[in-house]
C-alpha cells in the first residue's frame, strides 16, 4: 500500500542500514526524481513490503488451516480456474 504522505504525530524509531552502493545510488536518484527525502522513501518501502509479506503469511497459513480441515479444490473447480486463464 503505497503512502502519500509520512505521519509526523507518532513516535519514531531510528534504523541504520547498510546499502550496496548501486541501491544507494538508484535511492538518491529516486529522491532527487520525486522530491522526498531518502528517509521518506525508505519507509515507505519498508512499510509497503512489511504489509505484503504480513499479508502473504496470513493467507499461507489460512491455506494450511483449510488443507488440514481437508478443504481441496474438486477437480472441476481446478479446472474452471485454468479455463479462466488459459488463453
Amino acid at each position: 500500500m503505497h503512502r502519500p504522505f509520512m505521519n509526523t504525530t507518532t513516535l519514531e524509531k531510528t534504523l541504520n542500514v547498510r546499502l550496496p552502493e548501486a541501491t544507494h545510488n538508484k535511492l538518491v536518484q529516486l529522491t532527487r526524481v520525486t522530491g522526498r527525502t531518502k528517509s521518506f522513501l525508505a519507509v515507505d518501502a519498508l512499510e509497503a513490503y512489511i504489509d505484503q509479506q504480513t499479508w502473504q503469511i496470513a493467507e499461507v497459513r489460512a491455506g494450511l488451516e483449510e488443507a488440514s480441515r481437508g478443504e481441496f479444490a474438486t477437480a472441476q473447480e481446478m479446472q474452471a480456474i485454468f479455463a479462466k486463464y488459459a488463453d
